[in-house]
């Protein structure tokens, strides 16, 4: 998956914009839920933030305050720092962030802890609170179907990739989170956000 989107980079933006492979997919409501996203993480108080796996920082532009964005792909990072005016940009692995115990307020991600398998949880989040006091997470909403599969997705250049990701409703999220509160339930996109959680080794569904 990490080849897979440092592939994918320059197209990324098309799947947020119904735009190339994309254009013709029927996706009632997509635009409505994407702006009501944005208002709601517009809405946060500004804070020092890092934005984990930031992709293009499409969503990054929508946070305040003094921002991190940090992908593991080198060609994300490079459209996000042509894109974001006054955010520190770099290249870092969520499994071992290069930052010391609480540099940050708050932690953001959109759309990759649905990616983790499940022996990956429990470590990223264990290691997203040890940077920072909260957590928000945005991913996508359970629309019918399968909230767990492989996935095989095409690129523009024709190849295909083998893709894990989950779906969520809200309240599922939070609950798996652990303490966190519901930000935004679409039809689309949903958000949840957690304070540090103080009990070492709390459960994380699998």
């Amino acid at each position: 998956m990490r080849s897979y989107y440092d592939l994918r980079a320059p197209e990324y933006d098309d799947w947020w914009r119904g735009a190339g492979l994309f254009a013709d997919r029927e996706r009632p409501g997509w635009e409505e839920d994407e702006a009501a996203l944005g208002r709601v993480l517009e809405g946060l108080a500004p804070a020092r933030v890092l934005d984990l796996a930031c992709g293009t920082g499409f969503l990054t532009v929508r946070l305040r305050g003094e921002v991190t964005a940090v992908d593991q792909s080198e060609r994300m990072v490079a459209i996000a720092r042509s894109r974001l005016t006054g955010v520190r940009v770099m290249r870092a692995d969520a499994s071992a962030l290069p930052f010391a115990d609480g540099d940050f307020d708050r932690l953001v991600t959109s759309h990759f802890y649905g990616h983790l398998l499940v022996a990956e949880r429990r470590p990223f989040l264990d290691e997203a609170r040890r940077v920072a006091r909260e957590i928000v997470v945005v991913d996508s909403a359970l629309r019918g179907g399968a909230d767990e599969v492989w996935e095989e997705r095409e690129l523009s250049d024709g190849s295909t990739h083998g893709v894990y990701k989950r779906r969520f409703s809200a309240a599922g999220l939070a609950g798996e989170i652990g303490g966190a509160t519901v930000l935004h339930d679409g039809p689309w996109f949903v958000a949840v956000r957690a304070a540090r959680d103080p009990r070492p080794g709390a459960p994380v569904a699998g």
